[in-house]
């Protein structure tokens, strides 16, 4: 795979752990978004702490992304959804764990008026190898 970020000052900066763009060749991995279900209890864990549920959300992640030989270090843009736009600062401060700032990858956050199961925080991404 070839990765490269693409940062411009003509455009606004990132305001968390992501970049502007990224530049990517090689084959596409297109992980679902995932939820804090843990696949040993089959069941969403954490229903009141956000920063639990988004722990969760990137472990099922990672684990997605190892099957299909790929790392963090290849995902190249997330989707990040939100049952509320307050939480935005507790799930950065997850997401910034795995994604250091000057090789995070590009990244959109929405708040939508509700998640499967009734969740706080969605994940999806795609990942280039």
């Amino acid at each position: 795979m070839t990765r490269q970020v693409i940062n411009t000052d003509q455009a606004p900066a990132p305001v968390g752990p992501y970049n502007q763009a990224i530049a990517a060749s090689g084959q596409m991995i297109f992980v679902a978004g995932q939820i804090a279900i843990d696949p040993r209890l089959g069941d969403v864990v954490y229903t009141d702490d956000v920063k639990k549920q988004t722990e969760q959300v990137l472990a099922n992640l990672e684990a997605i992304l190892k099957a299909a030989g790929a790392t963090f270090a290849n995902v190249v843009k997330t989707t990040v959804f939100l049952a509320d736009m307050n939480d935005f600062a507790a799930v950065n401060a997850v997401y910034a764990k795995y994604f250091p700032e000057d090789t995070a990858p590009a990244r959109a956050c929405v708040q939508v008026s509700r998640l499967p199961k009734d969740v706080m925080v969605e994940i999806d991404c795609i990942a280039v190898i």
